[in-house]
């Protein structure tokens, strides 16, 4: 049996620090378009008290989604010591294209996969390049199908890659705009003798009645133009879900894996929100009648924000890379990759490092 790891990583941080701050100005807005009853101050002490965010990471205005994904990609294929001529598939996760500062209409022509192969000048037709939207969780996805195609014969090494321009398509009279962020993150995924393996992984959608708990809405303010729309969520629905969905999606993963609870050394989830998190993994552990353990599961949300799909592969690139105080993973640690998101997708890994 093909073992199959991820053999190296990297990630774009942008340079622009945006802090909680520096809200302090902005007309927040009710759903209705009322105003709120609250000081600013107030409103930001709040959302940091239940976010963890304290600030957070926005793209210059010179670079685009499809931009910082290739600086990622350079620094992962760089880091995984291959030529890229030996890439099979280039598996890019994001959810709203490129957008040009100062747009809000996302470009996804030609694919954003594409846009990095181009600018990474592959000249290998038969590396095939193609865009994946699965919401927040789509880089796990990304790992999932990269790990099919390998284990099929198909390739031996792909490039899966998570970045996101969230700051262009926020609602600025939105309190949520405050959670969003940018970034992105690269990996190779290749058949390897020695660099780890991928254990077990599970995927869900629910649609039935969660499809639209995230979607693309217009402004809180009536005097925004109607055709301008913007990431808008029902924060409490997509809490609820999480904490109802994720753990067990997690227990399933570890169960199939094989692997017993106690060798858990970290949990690598979609930094949302802290409190969310703190809860999903607490509630993941109480299935297995434990307490959650120290340090087990790793934050960068307070420094960075929630940049959708690429707060996985940056978060496992920091650690990976002793960026992260208090963190780090060693040679045969099992570890859990784990999202929940627009979708209602939610999926895992269990993966040997």
């Amino acid at each position: 049996m093909k073992q199959i790891g991820i053999t190296g990583t990297g990630s774009y941080l942008p340079s622009k620090v945006v802090k909680n701050q520096d809200f302090q100005t902005r007309d927040f807005l009710n759903s209705d378009g009322s105003s709120i009853n609250q000081e600013n101050s107030i409103i930001i002490e709040k959302f940091k008290a239940i976010t963890g965010i304290g600030e957070r990471r926005y793209v210059e205005d010179t670079l685009n989604t499809s931009d910082i994904a290739f600086l990622a990609a350079e620094k992962a294929i760089a880091d995984a010591d291959i030529d890229k001529e030996s890439l099979d598939y280039i598996i890019f996760a994001h959810n709203f294209g490129d957008v040009a500062h100062g747009q809000s209409q996302g470009d996804t022509l030609p694919s954003l996969a594409t846009r990095v192969k181009h600018h990474l000048r592959i000249k290998n037709p038969k590396c095939v390049a193609y865009d994946l939207l699965f919401g927040c969780p789509g880089w796990i996805e990304g790992v999932i199908q990269a790990n099919a195609f390998i284990k099929s014969g198909m390739a031996k090494r792909c490039l899966v890659i998570g970045a996101e321009t969230l700051s262009r398509i926020v609602d600025p009279n939105d309190r949520d705009s405050m959670i969003y962020s940018d970034g992105a993150g690269a990996t190779i995924v290749a058949e390897t003798e020695e660099q780890g393996q991928i254990l077990a992984h599970a995927s869900a959608t629910y649609a039935h009645d969660e499809a639209y708990f995230l979607y693309y809405g217009k402004s809180y303010n009536s005097d925004s133009p109607e055709d301008t729309k913007f990431i808008k969520m029902y924060g409490r629905k997509i809490y609820e879900f999480a904490l109802n969905h994720v753990p067990q999606a997690m227990k399933d993963c570890v169960d199939e894996s094989g692997t017993d609870i106690s060798e858990i050394k970290k949990i690598f989830i979609h930094q949302a929100n802290e409190k969310m998190d703190e809860a999903i993994v607490k509630r993941f552990f109480q299935l297995y009648d434990m307490e959650v353990p120290k340090d087990i599961m790793p934050m960068n949300i307070g420094k960075l924000g929630n940049s959708s799909v690429a707060t996985i592969p940056t978060l496992l690139d920091m650690v990976r890379k002793g960026k992260l105080e208090n963190h780090q993973i060693q040679r045969g640690d099992v570890i859990i990759f784990a999202s929940v998101g627009a979708g209602m997708n939610v999926n895992a890994i269990v993966y040997k490092v």
